[in-house]
């Protein structure tokens, strides 16, 4: 159902895909938009290696909403800051892209916890994330990615 990478000698392994979807903060996410047009928006986002999914929060309306209520198929990439070698100046960047069905969480509890994780990752403190979905919680959406692809590549920029 998905295709093989054709540069398969910089496919990165599944282990690495994942490390780096734990690690970095922001990714894209592209659905199909209005008129059939691919719509990508960067956000913020929570992967849960448990269970294997990602998470998203947000607006309970606008663009990115209307398009996954009309259709679940989205990809997520998500890369590095990358690196350099020796006196080299281009890039060695490590790219993942994530195939999957996307939804929103309905179970406002679970709702609530996927924010929180999502929050854990950019406030300084546990209380400060607290305090935010105490203040905005009942105005909170969040969605989730089930993965069903996951796919990674080195590139050199050069």
């Amino acid at each position: 159902m998905f295709r093989k990478m054709r540069r398969f000698r910089q496919e990165l392994s599944q282990e690495e895909c994942r490390k780096i979807l734990q690690e970095e903060k922001r990714g894209v996410l592209a659905v199909l938009g209005d008129d059939e047009y691919p719509y990508t928006v960067p956000i913020d986002y929570y992967y849960d290696p448990g269970e294997d999914r990602i998470y998203f929060h947000g607006a309970g309306e606008g663009h990115k909403i209307d398009a996954i209520r009309r259709h679940d198929k989205v990809t997520f990439c998500v890369y590095d800051r990358g690196h350099t070698e020796g006196d080299d100046w281009a890039l060695y960047i490590k790219s993942v892209v994530v195939f999957g069905r996307i939804g929103i969480i309905e179970d406002h509890s679970l709702a609530l916890q996927a924010a929180r994780n999502i929050g854990l990752k950019f406030y300084p403190s546990v209380d400060d994330v607290d305090e935010v979905i105490k203040r905005s919680g009942a105005r909170i959406t969040c969605l989730e990615l089930v993965i069903e692809h996951v796919t990674g590549k080195l590139v050199h920029e050069k």
